[in-house]
């Protein structure tokens, strides 16, 4: 199919309010959702709702509690669709790969959106070692097209166990790269179901932290809704990127995956289910380091214990709880605070109900 003629059918399937054909992925078969230029007026929806949705069968802890619904959208035309026919006041909680999340057991008020099957659209320019993503591609398999396509720069991607869009949320890194380092442009997606592109000097951008800076928008009685995937007022959520990579040696790059990989086996407990780091590290010092000095390596709570192998990671041991997850989390801040005078910061992202 022709680039002219994908973006057509893009324009069609999505409707006026599209970036740039860069962002356009060829539509996947199906009905067409109806579009006025402003809001949809039917849903047609294609995609699978599902009620009470038991949330440990989809974060990375192997524990939590239910979500009011859970919706798997086949592609962006029906996330569109189905976000812009929500309830104003109703929380909606995107999701990856669930490898950053820990929902609580008293459950999750609210819909959950998994990305990682609709947002999965990778498309390489190798010329200018820039890459199109959508969220729901995961972030290893980012670092592995640009090693082989010659691009270097991704290959610190290989180590986080999310995807693209929970990369983006977090400005995610290891290994001396972060995720915002490499984007040019992104694209959002509103609960009205209008898309978005911004660029990077919209956005403060930090260690594990970014934030639009835009004060407009729609606010709830409280601020800033609580299911916002991005602290904005309008609620926004990643949906795509362009990202820019140097042009190196394919060969050099993937070694570095296979020393970077090894290094993760080396020093992370990945067979057992745990979120990655819990902490952010604090300046000029490392959470593992912190919590080991308390003597809180292979405390066990219920079926939770803080990992002897990597102290600032919390392993699932044997059916443990949410609640038992979030206690070793409150009790190595809790000591961390009293030996050191430091204040440990939650990198997992806690939600719903205790």
């Amino acid at each position: 199919m022709k680039v002219e003629t994908v973006a057509r059918a893009q324009r069609q399937a999505y409707g006026r309010n599209f970036p740039p054909p860069f962002f356009c992925f060829p539509p996947s078969a199906g009905p067409e959702p109806i579009w006025d230029g402003t809001r949809m007026s039917e849903p047609v929806l294609r995609g699978q709702l599902r009620e009470r949705e038991p949330m440990g069968r989809h974060v990375s802890w192997r524990a939590g509690g239910v979500a009011d619904r859970a919706y798997e959208p086949v592609d962006l035309a029906d996330l569109r669709v189905f976000l812009a026919n929500r309830a104003a006041g109703e929380a909606i909680y995107f999701v990856g790969l669930g490898s950053n999340l820990l929902v609580r057991d008293g459950g999750l008020h609210g819909t959950v959106v998994f990305t990682h099957w609709a947002l999965r659209g990778i498309r390489i320019d190798p010329g200018q070692c820039e890459i199109a993503v959508e969220a729901g591609v995961a972030c290893p398999r980012i670092a592995r097209i640009a090693a082989v396509n010659g691009c270097t720069g991704a290959e610190f991607l290989a180590g986080i166990p999310g995807t693209l869009g929970g990369a983006l949320a977090l400005n995610a890194g290891c290994y001396g790269g972060e995720t915002w380092d490499m984007v040019t442009r992104v694209q959002t997606i509103d609960r009205q179901g209008d898309l978005h592109e911004r660029t990077p000097a919209e956005f403060e951008i930090g260690y594990r932290s970014v934030t639009f800076k835009a004060d407009g928008g729609r606010r709830t009685a409280e601020g800033i809704h609580r299911s916002s995937l991005i602290p904005h007022p309008s609620e926004e959520w990643f949906i795509a990127a362009t990202l820019r990579f140097l042009r190196g040696d394919s060969a050099a790059a993937r070694r570095r995956i296979k020393e970077l990989l090894a290094c993760r086996i080396a020093s992370q407990p990945l067979s057992q289910p745990n979120a990655g780091s819990v902490f952010r590290n604090p300046p000029g010092d490392h959470a593992a380091r912190l919590i080991e000095a308390c003597g809180l390596k292979g405390h066990v709570i219920g079926g939770a214990m803080i990992s002897p192998k990597h102290a600032n990671f919390i392993v699932n041991v044997g059916a443990a709880r949410a609640r038992d997850i979030e206690a070793l989390i409150e009790l190595a801040q809790r000591a961390v605070g009293e030996k050191f005078g430091i204040e440990l910061e939650c990198e997992v992202r806690i939600v719903g109900e205790a």
